[in-house]
């Protein structure tokens, strides 16, 4: 079968890759992107240091699940000055590099209202300008680094919006496994499951090829050999090196793929219920597995490769998961059986929740 995969994605991988970002940039000035915990953790001195005059100012009050009262302001002053930068160096989890993502595109107004009346319109839009974004994860899990996607999220009103854009696309991802050698454990478990999410949930995806299998597959087997053991050794630069790996490899799956199912079920679990992402869509893998087995068999053929034997696989899934700490069951979250099958039906009438497999035979049938 004929397949076309895509990623424009300059990806720097190894211990020690931070040191590229000044070679990265040449004479070009940079507006760092972070979190309020690098200063403290001496990251961000280190970037200043690294960067030099190359620096052209930091925003480093980055919240976790980028929300539009937070971004509006921070939007707005970025593109005050146009020409203070021509780059964006986002470093940190998903927050940060969404963060960035949604600065590095400037409406025609400059007005942060305008992007998110086009996205809750469901349509996109031109840029009036772009700025260059390098993308430098500190954990290893959102893949946001390989991907042109940036969830932006509105509590007030309890929605959520996906910025996608072709200028959206990191120009380069510097994956520094030194960086992660000081995440909590609590973090970089909500990391891990989280790319083990998006490399399952590449498979039973509508819009998987063998490009993107091959990437998938590979991810799900360092996962899971890999996570159970960085849990207990967190600073083992090794394991950190290939969980960093291994999420990079989910990021290249699903940057062709996107999300499915679990995904899909995951953005009300954090809006109504408070879960951290990595929980929240990972904790119905194994029941979102469950459904999937049985309505491909080149799907299920691939699933056979990541998972082994599929007799029983769902439950070897959540035992895998449940051995980290993490229950699988609707219910352990206090939701009931009836607002669990509510929540599914929605969750598959979302736009990741008819990339799953089902749901395209589903609507065929």
């Amino acid at each position: 079968m004929s397949c076309e995969y895509f990623n424009p994605v300059r990806s720097v991988y190894g211990a020690g890759a931070l040191s590229s970002l000044p070679a990265l940039l040449g004479s070009q000035r940079a507006v760092v992107v972070t979190f309020p915990e690098a200063r403290a953790l001496g990251l961000l001195g280190r970037l200043q240091q690294l960067l030099g005059d190359r620096l052209a100012g930091v925003i480093d009050d980055v919240q976790p699940n980028p929300d539009v009262t937070e971004l509006r302001a921070l939007y707005e002053g970025f593109w005050r000055d146009p020409q203070a930068a021509q780059v964006l160096v986002a470093v940190g989890g998903g927050s940060a590099i969404d963060t960035a993502k949604a600065l590095m595109v400037r409406t025609a107004s400059g007005r942060f209202d305008d992007l998110i009346a086009a996205l809750a319109a469901g349509k996109g839009f031109k840029p009036a300008a772009v700025k260059t974004l390098v993308a430098v994860p500190t954990t290893a899990g959102t893949g946001s680094e390989v991907t042109p996607w940036a969830t932006v999220w509105d509590r007030g009103a309890q929605k959520k919006y996906s910025l996608h854009l072709p200028e959206t696309w990191p120009a380069v991802a510097v994956i520094d496994p030194e960086l992660m050698l000081s995440l909590p454990a609590a973090v970089t478990l909500q990391s891990g499951l989280d790319a083990l999410s998006h490399a399952l949930e590449s498979i039973w995806n509508v819009n998987a090829n063998p490009v993107s299998d091959t990437f998938a597959v590979a991810a799900v087997h360092d996962i899971l050999d890999t996570l159970p053991r960085l849990m207990e050794r967190l600073d083992d630069i090794e394991l950190r090196g290939r969980m960093a790996l291994a999420a990079l490899k989910a990021g290249m799956a699903f940057s062709n793929t996107r999300t499915a199912l679990a995904h899909s079920i995951s953005y009300e679990m954090t809006l109504r219920y408070g879960l951290p992402h990595g929980i929240a869509c990972s904790f119905s893998l194994p029941m979102v597995l469950e459904r999937a087995l049985g309505r491909d068999a080149r799907r299920d053929a691939v699933l056979a490769s990541a998972l082994g034997a599929l007799d029983r696989a769902p439950e070897r899934l959540a035992a895998f998961i449940e051995r980290l700490g993490v229950k699988t069951r609707f219910t352990d979250y206090g939701i009931s059986d009836e607002q669990a099958e509510q929540m599914i039906t929605a969750a598959l009438s979302g736009a990741r929740g008819k990339n799953f497999i089902g749901t395209a035979l589903k609507e065929a049938a």
